[in-house]
């Protein structure tokens, strides 16, 4: 009651409002504490006494709380009905954040189960994977080694077989007379001839190229892609076959060839190059006539062999890798003579070929009535399809089976060929 601003406030004890209520009794004007607030001020939107309206809210719209009461509760109302309806759609809200949340953590672990069955699966391919690499190496490596031991002993064999030659050989022209020398002369220099005509590599039959690429796709394993490969293959000669049309034929001064299919020792094509690959074309009858073939390498395990022969007649060829020869090596190449060109026409009727002309004739021998010597549709002697009228042939890729025209008919065949 000391301070100004709270001299003429009711003041209660604390004890004693716990049960009272200030329902029903008349509030206060805060500027004019001797006044009730009984009005409502719509400019400023708040309660005031009567000398407010008197003072600063003289020029405002004013009017009794109790007329203006229901618009304002309304509105109160309205913004009350719509709180609730966003407190429902809240409820609603959290409601299904929470479930979410639980369908969150039950997927999570459903997820985490699933990836540990798939590192599982994929730790149990990539050890199988690593198993089978393994195994692979440890192929190759024997394989490799076999082949060494191989070679080691047929060249030891070989070895074996010349000293005996030689020795015996030194030992016959040192100690043995001279009947003795020209007795065994045919028989000591046969056996030397066939030991020097013996073939055999200079260089291993392998090599020690094993790599391994970690970034190579090595297909399936248990349904997963693994990747990892070893890229060296041995090469087996015997295994290596020859494909194409100019394998065993093949015209004059005509570029043919075939192809040359590399293969490894477990049967399997390989998949790179890079092998040493020689080929040799000689004529049977004319030593000094050789074909100088040309190898392709493909970087795919296949070599493209092309070669143009010059002279006609029978040749052998032969295809090795690593000094060995492949499968059906050596063979016999037979190269005819250039293929004779048609000098005709290939055609049904001489009559529409050459534009009717009755003097123009056909090797088919065919005539037509009327005076026209050459052949028509359907004629006797001819079965009325197509044919060359130079030598009668009734394919048109083919070769000529007659020279030159003659001088008494070149005119009109010439004349039926231009037409």
């Amino acid at each position: 009651r000391r301070q100004k601003q709270t001299a003429s406030h009711a003041v209660t004890e604390l004890e004693n409002t716990k049960d009272c209520s200030q329902a029903g009794k008349p509030l206060l004007c805060p500027s004019h504490p001797t006044e009730e607030l009984q009005l409502f001020c719509e400019q400023c939107d708040q309660p005031v006494c009567r000398d407010c309206v008197l003072g600063r809210h003289r020029q405002h719209p004013c009017d009794f709380a109790g007329n203006v009461i229901h618009r304002h509760g309304d509105a109160l109302r309205e913004l009350l009905k719509s709180s609730q309806q966003h407190m429902d759609t809240l409820e609603d809200v959290l409601s299904q954040v929470d479930e979410m949340g639980s369908a969150v953590r039950s997927r999570a672990e459903a997820v985490a189960t699933e990836i540990c069955l798939f590192a599982r699966g994929y730790v149990k391919a990539i050890e199988e994977h690593r198993d089978r690499l393994l195994k692979q190496l440890e192929d190759l490596k024997v394989q490799k080694e076999n082949l060494l031991h191989l070679q080691k002993a047929q060249l030891q064999q070989l070895l074996l077989d010349m000293r005996t030659g030689v020795e015996f050989t030194e030992h016959l022209l040192t100690s043995g007379s001279d009947v003795e020398i020209l007795v065994t002369k045919g028989v000591v220099s046969s056996r030397l001839r066939e030991l020097n005509s013996v073939a055999y590599s200079t260089h291993p039959s392998v090599d020690d190229r094993i790599q391994f690429s970690p970034h190579e796709r090595a297909g399936q394993c248990c349904g997963y892609e693994v990747f990892g490969a070893i890229l060296n293959k041995v090469v087996d000669p015997a295994r290596c076959t020859l494909h194409g049309e100019g394998l065993h034929s093949a015209r004059q001064n005509q570029l043919s060839g075939f192809t040359l299919l590399c293969k490894d020792t477990t049967g399997e094509r390989m998949g790179r190059g890079g092998e040493a690959v020689q080929v040799t074309i000689t004529h049977k009858d004319k030593r000094d006539c050789a074909v100088k073939p040309t190898v392709c390498d493909n970087g795919d395990g296949t070599y493209c062999i092309s070669y143009s022969p010059e002279e006609p007649g029978l040749y052998t060829v032969f295809v090795c890798v690593k000094g060995q020869h492949v499968q059906g090596s050596p063979f016999t190449l037979v190269v005819k003579h250039k293929l004779r060109e048609h000098q005709g026409v290939f055609h049904c009727c001489t009559f529409c070929s050459s534009g009717g002309q009755k003097a123009a004739r056909c090797a088919c021998g065919g005539t037509m009535p009327g005076g026209y010597q050459g052949c028509g549709h359907g004629h006797k002697g001819h079965p009325g399809c197509h044919h060359w009228s130079c030598c009668g042939q009734v394919k048109e890729s083919s070769e000529c089976l007659c020279g030159p025209p003659s001088n008494t008919s070149q005119r009109s065949l010439l004349r039926t060929v231009a037409l």
